[in-house]
């Protein structure tokens, strides 16, 4: 079974939200996603300083089974990508929850209402 912490917030396309305290955001794939992936071989980030909108696509991961997209949570500009992540991905097979993938600073901090909960997400991904 998935782990699904409850101090997160969670996208329909299996992307974890962390609300940090200056209000930039920072964001994940789940444990779900990594499980279903497989072992993580390659990681595309979005570059520091690109406007996204919500949910279009901004990042890939690759596994040995598959590719796939990774989605923006909210609109807003990428302001750090986590490079150690995209040197070492199966840093994110080994704990998914601290192998963050890159930060935002949310254009409409009101946007991080439409996320799922943890126990939302545990239905969706059920």
């Amino acid at each position: 079974m998935s782990q699904i912490p409850n101090n997160l917030k969670y996208t329909k396309t299996h992307e974890w939200v962390r609300v940090e305290k200056d209000g930039t955001i920072t964001v994940g794939i789940t444990d779900h996603a990594q499980e279903a992936l497989g072992d993580l071989v390659f990681v595309e980030l979005p570059e520091t300083g690109r406007t996204l909108a919500q949910d279009e696509a901004c990042a890939v991961v690759e596994s040995v089974k598959a590719a796939s997209d990774i989605y923006a949570p909210v609109t807003g500009t990428v302001v750090e990508a986590n490079g150690a992540v995209a040197d070492a991905p199966e840093t994110i097979n080994r704990d998914a929850y601290e192998a963050w993938l890159f930060k935002m600073k949310p254009t409409n901090a009101a946007n991080l209402d439409s996320l799922l909960d943890a126990d939302a997400y545990a239905q969706e991904s059920a």
